[in-house]
């Protein structure tokens, strides 16, 4: 069967570091089928979310020694295609991909390109001009792009793609594996958020929300989970946490884990993710809370609105809206049976669109129509 399965060469990072992109690139690798064969190439330019996107002069060897061993991966397993995440719009790792795209993507038969970030397309034209021909000879005519929701910027249509379509991320059901929590009526509730701590994922509004929600005397404690972007958010963060009183209803957890990363989502009461992250495009961790059937309270941005239907399974506001945020918290907290609804219809969303079975089942499509 093996002699007969299309393969792929997968050029893309996996953890570490735990980001969303790293995470699913993780998942279609271990989900590999008869029909499909995956041969993978370890992009590891970054071992931690701090170092993303940022210029380091040791990532200049890391580019030329993944270049050298896409193209022995090339030569070795005779993958005709090509699979490709391609960068958000940040300036380094653009230059990185125009480098190695043009130094490689010749001697494929076929290109995907996974739009795990967004936005990359609108980028040429803040580019020098001697790099836009290259831009567009490493980005132009992909035979397939993938974007992970409808209401994400179509990056693979502005660059030509031949095909552009959308296969939803999908995670592992992990709900059962670790005890549930509910609060008592009264509270004390929590509410929880995890990701990258950085300005653009909403912690700072998420922050200034809950000191509102705290000045309406509501009994909730907030968990942050996630590495700190910079040392300067932090101590902004850590110091409007100090001047308002919010000190013992703030937690800052830090990075966690499998089992007991998952102990805070099946603890939580409500999952707050007020992103407006430039190159958010689905929200991976947003689904992770659905799985668990907690209710969300999220933003009308990118891909979010595509995990989330507003009034159904959680509520959606417009970013850097904090008064907007307390108010659908204080609704959610206020009334147990609007949570357990909500969170219900969240669990239902999940079983239907967003398990790991069905993402597997939707790439190993998308990559079986590109044969000839």
């Amino acid at each position: 069967m093996e002699a007969h399965s299309l393969r792929v060469l997968v050029v893309g990072q996996t953890p570490p570091p735990f980001g969303g992109q790293a995470v699913m690139i993780r998942h279609m690798l271990d989900g590999a089928g008869d029909r499909v064969r995956y041969h993978h190439v370890r992009m590891a330019f970054s071992d931690d979310m701090e170092s993303v996107g940022k210029f380091q002069i040791g990532k200049i060897l890391v580019l030329f020694s993944t270049i050298a061993r896409i193209i022995i991966a090339r030569l070795r397993y005779r993958t005709p295609v090509l699979y490709y995440p391609p960068s958000g719009p940040n300036m380094v790792p653009v230059l990185r991909d125009l480098f190695l795209l043009c130094a490689t993507r010749w001697l494929f038969r076929s290109t995907v390109f996974h739009f795990h970030a967004s936005g990359v397309s609108t980028f040429k034209h803040r580019l020098p001009r001697v790099l836009r021909p290259l831009f567009q000879w490493a980005y132009g005519h992909p035979a397939l792009a993938i974007r992970t929701a409808a209401q994400n910027p179509d990056d693979g249509g502005a660059l030509g793609a031949s095909r552009s379509i959308v296969v939803p991320n999908g995670l592992p059901d992990m709900r059962g594996t670790v005890p549930e929590r509910v609060a008592p009526p009264q509270g004390p509730f929590t509410i929880l958020f995890t990701g990258v701590l950085i300005p653009s994922k909403g912690v700072r509004v998420l922050l200034e929300a809950f000191k509102l929600l705290r000045d309406r005397n509501v009994d909730a404690h907030l968990e942050v989970m996630g590495k700190w972007g910079d040392e300067h958010f932090r101590d902004d963060c850590q110091a409007f946490v100090l001047q308002h009183g919010l000190s013992e209803r703030v937690h800052f957890l830090g990075v966690k884990r499998d089992t007991e990363k998952n102990r805070h989502f099946a603890g939580c009461d409500v999952f707050c993710f007020p992103s407006y992250f430039e190159a958010e495009s689905f929200g991976l961790v947003v689904a992770e809370a659905m799985q668990f059937a907690k209710p969300v309270v999220s933003t009308q941005w990118r891909g979010i609105p595509s995990v989330v239907e507003d009034g159904s399974s959680g509520f959606l506001v417009p970013i850097n809206d904090p008064m907007a945020i307390a108010d659908r918290l204080a609704l959610l907290l206020g009334d147990a049976a609007l949570r357990k609804r909500m969170g219900e219809a969240g669990r239902r969303i999940f079983e239907e669109r967003f398990t790991l079975q069905r993402f597997h089942q939707n790439m190993e499509e998308a990559f079986l129509s590109l044969r000839p």
